[in-house]
């Protein structure tokens, strides 16, 4: 039996290279390609996906707001994260997304068949680095839960910040999110009054520090 995976990073020649090696394994067959986060919703509604592989920093959606719609959308699917970066909240809020599995883009092709092969098994499988951090933020998480863009703002205030910080205008995102201009205008206010950030310039920042976009 074929497992169907789907690729989702914006960077086309990882894709290619991810592709190409994938399907030297018999029972993996590349169901779709994408781009960013909400290719990868729409193409899910329709596509017999079983696996995502999802990159955690995309344009317009990325990997950890996509990865929690994904799975809200099909909670089968089984998303393994893939970054170049394994900072604590890039993990962590990437598992807390319902992802099962995280590796490395530095790491070795044969870890990320690895990483398939465990989660196919019903486990969790993360790189030696994520891994690391996930042990780390475990010895070190308080009480208090951490003040950060996942715990202060809701769903949509972050994907009007993502598509803020990328620079798109109220009208633009108004269309991506198919809602009023209104309602983005209402949802950038309560942005900045919930994070006391008043310029774009500031919000950028935060977007980029809190792993919502990486606008490369």
């Amino acid at each position: 039996m074929q497992l169907n995976v789907m690729l989702a990073d914006d960077h086309q020649i990882l894709r290619q290279g991810l592709r190409s090696l994938l399907e030297k394994e018999s029972d993996l067959r590349i169901a779709a390609e994408v781009n960013n986060g909400r290719e990868a919703l729409a193409i899910a509604e329709d596509a017999p996906i079983d696996l995502a592989i999802m990159d955690v920093s995309m344009p317009g959606l990325n990997g950890i707001e996509a990865t929690r719609k994904l799975l809200d959308l099909k909670p089968h699917i089984k998303v393994i994260g893939l970054s170049m970066h394994t900072d604590r909240r890039f993990v962590t809020e990437m598992l807390r997304a319902g992802a099962v599995g995280f590796v490395s883009k530095d790491s070795a092709f044969e870890e990320l068949v690895q990483a398939i092969r465990t989660v196919q098994s019903g486990q969790v499988y993360l790189s030696p680095s994520a891994a690391g951090v996930v042990v780390d933020d475990c010895v070190r998480r308080s009480s208090q839960p951490e003040a950060n863009a996942f715990s202060s703002l809701t769903t949509r205030e972050r994907e009007v910040l993502q598509l803020m910080a990328e620079g798109r205008s109220t009208k633009q995102i108004a269309m991506d999110l198919g809602v009023s201009t209104k309602t983005v205008e209402t949802h950038r206010r309560q942005i900045m009054e919930k994070l006391e950030m008043y310029s774009v310039a500031e919000l950028t920042k935060y977007a980029i520090r809190e792993g919502l976009t990486t606008l490369v």
